[in-house]
């Protein structure tokens, strides 16, 4: 008789245990055990417990290659949920084996797991194991499928549709339905809730998430905000939305927001870091004269001194150019897709020196300066911090990291058995990045949603920025470092979130590389894993549709080329989100500085913009508080939070990537003590890249 010692762990989710009856198979190279029963009456998979629990054998079962878990009904208690996070078994000969688990057993189903060594389809010598990875593929691609969102954007999860049994129901009890009091958007909550299990929130997220929405939109209807359809009255007024979220950045955008040092730092470590580029000639279309900019670029140089310098930048909104606007709130809504030059003084202040409100130049369309009047230039840069929005909203955070990174969290899913080393290095992610992206069609992309009920735009014009902004996205865009040489600024000065960007990717980047090059030991392994190519080509149909203009790889052939991959898709996962997403509320919080729509037509002339005719073009009091209540929602701190680099879940048993886990903290926490001790120096802190404050997938 051989005995083998075994723990099993139960998530620490409130809902994470059951009371149902757990059994287990172990299956080794010399044959399997049978089937025993694990739990002492349904007391042992209590949430956070590890039980202790010890397998009889006939016979040395050998090396141990699988064991079926196996969830049964209890004869007491209805059936619930389990999640088990890993089960060990000790061998007679002091070997441990881990196998990883990690997920949910909702019904009475008996669940196969293989031992947590990763290994490529190449490595498999087993037969039974290789049919193994097979059947779990054809099992997730049967339930995870792929479904079109919008023509033009990346397809996303379908979630089957949810018909409720029928019942008698009491008229006297009302149900909820998913609408938050006072909050005028439909949140489809059976959208989230048929989730499959392993991909919604924890119970602690799901509570944190909703309560927190609701008293925030109750407080705002209780306070008659959301039912004004007028004009704010004075700008002080915009103060009472959130009048106790307040942080030292909030206070300054509210302090500053006016000055033209702080429109142009914002280029630089807002929230929208990415768009400015060096312009070393003007275009055609902006007709900038040297007159013009004179009094802002001070005495002993000229305009063409400066473009031959490098010292002149341009924002270019080409991509909103003639999109259509709607009406909201039985108002008509306007738009524009300006351009805004901005020059690089010897200080290093990065300011605005000319702005045209369309792609067009000509006398109905201008060119505001500093040197104008007073509410004129105020309005020329509130037109472009409107464009801002979306150019932020739709293209540099809804699409470039939450729909791109649902794709490469689906592809994951369904192309990588829970074996494959990739698996393993991405998978933590992806965590809740489905779901998030479930709740944020309702909220943004819903009829009666954000962009429906708060934009300009509506939701067909929003949708349409992001199309425009998927058909020009480029793979070596993606490439960080290589984005900052294309655009021109990879010397500019006071540019932390170029610094602090490049010092993430550049942890990231090595420690994919020592994790990738532990396991592919030549480019033949590469190119030879059929998995990791058929993830790379699902990639490239299902996310980026298949266009090959925009450079995206249907196949990798060398080690370096996945290292660049794999470090794009982490990147695009975590750190870019957290650079896009963390500071919307400081900077939105103060919605003058970033209006979702606009209520009056684009200036045609100077000098007759007054401070009532500024309020008069700014969203209404209704269509503000939507815009900042959602924002607010998706912004705040997530509870059930991981940050980048701390991985709970044993996904790697051996010893080397857990070393190279444990050298990637390292240099995470060096770079937030650098950060941390810059900040101090600063007027104004850049803190939305410090690792400590990335998580590790897009949760919120």
């Amino acid at each position: 008789m051989v005995t083998y010692k075994v723990r099993v762990a139960t998530g620490k989710d409130l809902m994470s245990g059951t009371f149902d009856c757990i059994s287990l198979t172990v299956v080794g190279t010399l044959g399997e055990s049978h089937k025993q029963r694990l739990d002492h009456f349904g007391r042992d998979f209590a949430p956070g417990s590890i039980g202790r629990y010890t397998i009889q054998c006939d016979q040395d079962l050998g090396e141990l290659i699988l064991i079926r878990l196996h969830k049964e009904r209890s004869t007491f208690f209805p059936k619930n949920s389990w999640y088990c996070n890993y089960v060990q078994i000790y061998t007679p000969a002091c070997i441990t084996y881990h196998f990883p688990v990690y997920q949910w057993i909702d019904g009475y189903e008996t669940l196969e797991l293989r031992e947590g060594t990763g290994k490529t389809v190449l490595d498999e010598n087993l037969p039974i194991l290789l049919t193994h990875r097979q059947e779990e593929l054809r099992a997730k691609q049967d339930f995870y499928r792929w479904r079109v969102f919008v023509p033009g954007l990346p397809n996303y999860v379908h979630i089957p549709s949810y018909h409720p049994p029928v019942r008698h129901r009491n008229p006297n009890r009302p149900e909820w339905n998913g609408y938050i009091p006072g909050f005028p958007i439909l949140i489809n909550i059976k959208a989230t809730k048929y989730l499959n299990s392993n991909l919604r929130f924890s119970a602690v997220k799901t509570a944190s998430f909703f309560l927190r929405l609701g008293p925030a939109s109750l407080g705002m209807k209780l306070r008659g905000l959301l039912d004004e359809k007028r004009s704010w009255k004075r700008l002080k007024e915009i103060r009472k939305i959130f009048p106790a979220t307040k942080t030292a950045i909030s206070e300054y955008v509210y302090n500053h927001w006016k000055e033209d040092q702080f429109f142009g730092y914002q280029y630089l470590n807002g929230i929208n870091p990415g768009l400015l580029k060096r312009c070393l000639c003007l275009p055609e279309k902006f007709p900038v004269t040297d007159d013009m900019v004179a009094p802002s670029l001070g005495e002993g140089t000229c305009l063409q001194a400066e473009l031959e310098k490098g010292n002149i930048y341009l924002a270019d909104y080409r991509i909103l150019e003639g999109i259509p606007t709607v009406q909201l709130n039985g108002k008509q809504q306007y738009h524009c897709a300006p351009l805004c030059l901005l020059h690089c003084g010897p200080q290093g202040d990065m300011m605005p020196i000319a702005i045209q409100l369309s792609q067009t130049p000509g006398p109905e369309s201008p060119i505001f300066l500093p040197t104008d009047p007073e509410w004129d230039w105020l309005l020329a840069k509130t037109w472009v911090r409107y464009a801002e929005f979306y150019c932020h909203e739709a293209i540099s955070h809804l699409l470039e990291t939450h729909l791109i990174g649902e794709a490469f969290s689906l592809a994951t899913i369904r192309q990588l058995p829970m074996c494959h080393p990739l698996y393993k290095l991405i998978i933590p992610h992806t965590r809740y990045t489905i779901q998030i992206n479930s709740i944020g069609r309702a909220l943004l992309l819903n009829k009666g949603g954000l962009s429906d009920r708060a934009m300009s735009l509506g939701l067909a014009g929003f949708a349409e920025v992001m199309c425009r902004a998927l058909a020009e996205t480029k793979y070596e865009d993606l490439y960080l470092p290589n984005d900052f040489i294309r655009r021109g600024v990879q010397d500019l000065p006071r540019y932390y979130y170029r610094d602090d960007c490049l010092a993430v990717w550049g942890a990231l980047e090595t420690y994919v590389s020592e994790i990738i090059n532990y396991y592919y030991r030549n480019d033949a392994a590469v190119e030879r894993d059929t998995e990791l190519q058929a993830w790379v080509r699902e990639i490239f149909n299902e996310c980026f549709l298949g266009r090959e203009s925009s450079g995206f790889p249907t196949c990798i052939r060398t080690v370096p080329e996945l290292i660049r991959y794999v470090t794009i898709v982490i990147y695009t996962c975590s750190a870019k989100h957290a650079a896009v997403n963390t500071g919307q509320l400081e900077y939105t919080a103060w919605m003058p500085n970033f209006p979702s729509s606009m209520r009056c037509p684009p200036m045609q002339e100077k000098g007759l913009t007054t401070e009532e005719s500024f309020m008069e073009s700014l969203p209404d009091v209704k269509t503000s508080c939507i815009v900042l209540l959602v924002l607010w929602t998706l912004s705040k701190e997530p509870d059930d939070k991981r940050p980048l680099g701390h991985f709970p879940d044993i996904h790697f048993v051996e010893e080397t990537p857990w070393k190279c886990i444990q050298n990637f903290k390292e240099r995470l926490a060096q770079i937030s003590c650098n950060i941390r001790e810059r900040n101090k120096a600063l007027p104004i802190g850049y803190s939305y890249l410090d690792p400590a404050l990335i998580e590790n997938s897009i949760s919120i």
